[in-house]
């Protein structure tokens, strides 16, 4: 089967629809996939759900799909430095969904192992705990969450091989491989592809038989909050 494509327009070619639900890596500015994102602003699809640890930036990471209203909803841990994020959640334009980061991590996980639901106690007694049921283990109050099934994955990886074995560089691994796992389609961009038997498999962090269409580009790595002394100051 065919994996390696030309562009991220071509990878997502027959996957996108209005109203789909996706999943997304990245945390904060590492690992996002920025080419991906882009074509999908590109293409115009719209009411998009998103699964993300955090949305981007105003002008980077699905910040650029807010900018343009193609997100309705957004699944999220953390959503400051997105003034646009800010701004249409408050005004009622975009839902939103928030996820302690380790339950959004561990809904991800758990679609992508076929598990429905399980419980947690991170959210007892808090908003995230409304409306969701509360059994007791032992003494102690858990809350069901779901496991998260999206329409399509979008990360990205260090190096990939020609059948999709995935590395991920320090960082970047963050949200990335549970949200790869999750998806119905996984599309990967990725720094580097190597030939098919060139990476150690001690050194794959995330198998093949999980990616479905790889890009590889270029990409810009940012930093999300750069804080420095003057010369005069470190002295």
């Amino acid at each position: 089967m065919k994996k390696i494509y030309g562009s991220a327009a071509e990878a997502l070619d027959g996957l996108l629809f209005d109203g789909m639900f996706i999943a997304a890596g990245g945390f904060g500015l590492c690992g996002i996939p920025e080419l991906l994102l882009q074509a999908i602003k590109d293409a115009g699809t719209k009411d998009l759900t998103f699964a993300s640890n955090n949305a981007g930036v105003d002008d980077f990471g699905i910040g650029i799909l807010l900018q343009s209203k193609q997100v309705k909803k957004m699944i999220s841990s953390y959503v400051g430095e997105n003034k646009e994020f800010m701004r249409q959640y408050l005004s009622g334009e975009l839902e939103l969904e928030f996820n302690p980061q380790g339950t959004l991590a561990e809904r991800m996980r758990a679609g992508g192992a076929g598990i429905p639901g399980f419980y947690t106690k991170t959210g007892v007694g808090t908003q995230i705990a409304e409306g969701k049921e509360h059994k007791d283990f032992h003494g102690e109050t858990y809350i069901l969450e779901t496991g998260m099934f999206a329409d399509l994955s979008i990360v990205k990886a260090w190096k990939a091989d020609e059948t999709g074995n995935l590395v991920f560089r320090k960082a970047a691994r963050n949200f990335n491989p549970p949200a790869a796992t999750c998806g119905k389609v996984c599309v990967v961009e990725v720094e580097e592809i190597v030939p098919t038997g060139s990476l150690d498999p001690d050194h794959i962090h995330l198998p093949g038989v999980y990616v479905h269409r790889i890009i590889q580009g270029e990409h810009e790595k940012r930093i999300e909050q750069r804080t420095v002394r003057t010369r005069e100051a470190a002295q």
